[in-house]
């Protein structure tokens, strides 16, 4: 659990700081039916994505004690969070680490320069716990070409570039990347989207493929900026062979609860019967916290004006999560004895 010793009980804002705790903590726990699957030591993996809006920035004061416990209260239910809209600063994220504990880690791009990269990184946080981290780190780029001056250069350019890293957990082994991809005022069908998705979902099957892989399995997740699920995109993920877990399917992600924008796909034998089936769902943390009647008790001038300003505090995106079991104990036992191979050889 987060660390709350911070907090000052005997200030106003203190006391609807526990309040607004207490409320999360039972609607995280399931008991108004949001419910995420309890950590286990070894069995099961709960990977999360969440583009935590301008995770850095100023705008309305940034992120106060409040609104960082609120966020660690909800990272702390999962074991690994892809993480969106990180910026270059990042105060607000080491001040979010030393609330979730010592255990934590985060790895973090560079920023993605440019008007299309909006100065945003991509960070995956991760219980040690639980999870293992496999020495690889990077961004996927382009291949490169030779062009007519004999320089090489790039054919394509993401909006905002990969990021990729390696993770054990349990029986598990794993590639994840995370991907912003491009917005364009919520385009239908934006072609620059459309090509990030497919390059992402083509560089991230090539580097599965390789004969010197480092893992045989791979999630992509993140902020697409799905508009529907009949939308170019979302088909582009689909055609590329990755699964969406099916309780994912059709749920609505932003903070307004009209758009699928956040995705998570498994191109991962190792799992890929599992994710059908797997326990998955979203976070509809403004029923709990920053609730669309509290405008009054933070002051604000109206509650259209409230409800654009806690997207500041928390996000205008919700985290989306999936439970995978990860401990293939009794499948591997199952094959030694089929196998009936000695002692020390593969099975």
């Amino acid at each position: 659990m987060p660390f709350y010793k911070r907090i000052d009980a005997s200030s106003p804002e203190g006391r609807r700081t526990i309040e607004g705790l207490q409320r999360l903590r039972q609607g995280l726990r399931g008991t108004h039916g949001h419910a995420i699957p309890a950590k286990t030591l070894d069995q099961s993996l709960i990977v999360a994505s969440w583009n935590i809006r301008e995770f850095g920035g100023t705008r309305h004061g940034g992120r106060d004690l409040e609104a960082l416990l609120y966020l660690a209260e909800v990272i702390a239910c999962f074991d690994l969070v892809a993480v969106q809209e990180v910026r270059d600063d990042l105060d607000a994220l080491d001040r979010l680490m030393s609330i979730l504990g010592s255990w934590w880690r985060f790895l973090v791009s560079d920023v993605t320069f440019g008007p299309a990269g909006n100065r945003e990184r991509h960070a995956f946080i991760y219980d040690t716990r639980k999870l293992q981290f496999g020495g690889l780190a990077g961004e996927l780029v382009p291949e490169a070409v030779k062009k007519r001056d004999g320089t090489l250069g790039s054919e394509f350019a993401f909006a905002r570039t990969p990021y990729l890293a390696g993770f054990q957990a349990g029986w598990f082994k794993f590639t994840i990347c995370t991907q912003h991809l491009y917005y364009n005022d919520a385009a239908a069908d934006d072609p620059q989207r459309v090509a990030d998705a497919a390059q992402v979902a083509r560089l991230l099957g090539m580097s599965r493929k390789s004969a010197h892989r480092w893992a045989n399995n791979a999630i992509l997740l993140g902020d697409f900026n799905v508009m529907s699920l009949d939308d170019e995109t979302y088909r582009t993920i689909e055609r590329a062979n990755f699964e969406v877990p099916a309780g994912l399917r059709g749920k609505y992600t932003n903070a307004k609860l009209d758009k699928p924008y956040d995705q998570i796909g498994f191109l991962a034998p190792d799992v890929q019967r599992q994710v059908a089936v797997a326990r998955a769902g979203i976070v509809p943390f403004f029923d709990y916290v920053y609730r669309a009647e509290d405008w009054k008790v933070y002051k604000a001038k109206s509650q259209r004006s409230f409800l654009e300003w806690r997207t500041y505090k928390m996000s205008d995106h919700l985290p989306i999560w999936v439970e995978l079991n990860v401990d293939f104990s009794d499948d591997y036992l199952a094959r030694r004895l089929a196998s009936r191979a000695p002692a020390g050889e593969p099975a």
